[in-house]
């Protein structure tokens, strides 16, 4: 006499052949959240030309902008040594930015190809677990990139910060990402197809960047675009980064930017990055409860 076994939906995402026992809500969800980012791995890992290209960039970007300053006097950026030193902070920042800001791509083509709507007649304890995976390989990607610049940086004289404000970049490095990722991720439930996310990312991508203060000093700046540069929270991750890079004996206190309007200090830095996430999260909760009902 033959049976008939029920696969348990929460186990539907995982390897076949593999059960993962998940008795809890919790369980459930981080089973879930898991097997959707290594999804998202294996596709990297078919096509690493996006990790590739993500790495080359902000190198070239290294190499040419500091040779292009090299014999910039000493002194003219600030506290910086040369113009790596001053430049690597932005390149960091700016490098994460884009990346994040290219997260709604893949829940954008899982739109357009029909993937999307499997997973959500699946049997998902919760459909939020599709933007937690995307979010947390958008996190982990910045983080490697983040790494491959640092250490670059340091071969090209920029120098390297101890372990705590290697701990401080990485830090920061995730409280702009997070922000920004879920920004696109919004966008990529809101717009139509991936050439309308394309032409926002193209549109936004290199004005935030000459907007800040990643290629040049508030001080160079006229005096709007002072005032747009303090309006830009990639400012807000730029200097503490920078900071680290000058001072070894940095404190939440510090202050890393001369603003239009005041001082702003290390800690309020961080608070603003923290507060810019959290604006950005809530945000798009009305657009993916209206997507995910």
């Amino acid at each position: 006499m033959s049976q008939t076994v029920t696969p348990n939906p929460a186990t539907t995402l995982s390897n076949p052949g593999i059960e993962i026992p998940s008795s809890s809500p919790i369980g459930e969800f981080t089973q879930e959240t898991l097997a959707l980012t290594k999804r998202l791995f294996i596709q990297l890992q078919r096509r690493p030309s996006t990790l590739i290209a993500g790495v080359i960039q902000p190198l070239m970007w290294l190499i040419l902008f500091g040779a292009l300053f090299q014999n910039a006097p000493q002194g003219m950026f600030g506290e910086s040594v040369n113009y790596a030193q001053f430049l690597g902070a932005g390149v960091i920042v700016f490098t994460a930015f884009s990346g994040a800001l290219n997260a709604g791509l893949p829940i954008m083509f899982d739109r357009e190809f029909g993937f999307l709507n499997r997973l959500l007649v699946a049997p998902l304890s919760t459909r939020f677990s599709i933007v937690v995976a995307s979010a947390i390989y958008i996190l982990l990607l910045s983080l490697i990139q983040t790494a491959v610049i640092v250490t670059a940086g340091a071969f090209m004289g920029a120098g390297l910060p101890g372990g705590l404000g290697l701990g401080a970049i990485a830090f920061i490095t995730l409280l702009l990402v997070l922000g920004v990722t879920g920004l696109s991720l919004g966008l990529a439930f809101a717009l139509p197809g991936h050439i309308e996310l394309l032409a926002v990312i193209f549109v936004i991508n290199l004005p935030l960047l000459f907007a800040s203060t990643a290629l040049a000093p508030l001080s160079f700046m006229p005096k709007w675009l002072q005032v747009v540069a303090t309006l830009n929270p990639l400012s807000y991750a730029i200097e503490p980064i920078r900071y680290l890079y000058l001072h070894s004996d940095w404190t939440l206190g510090s202050i890393v930017m001369e603003a239009p309007w005041g001082e702003v200090s290390f800690g309020g830095a961080l608070g603003i990055l923290a507060g810019f996430a959290a604006v950005a999260l809530l945000s798009i909760q009305p657009l993916l409860r209206r997507t995910f009902a």
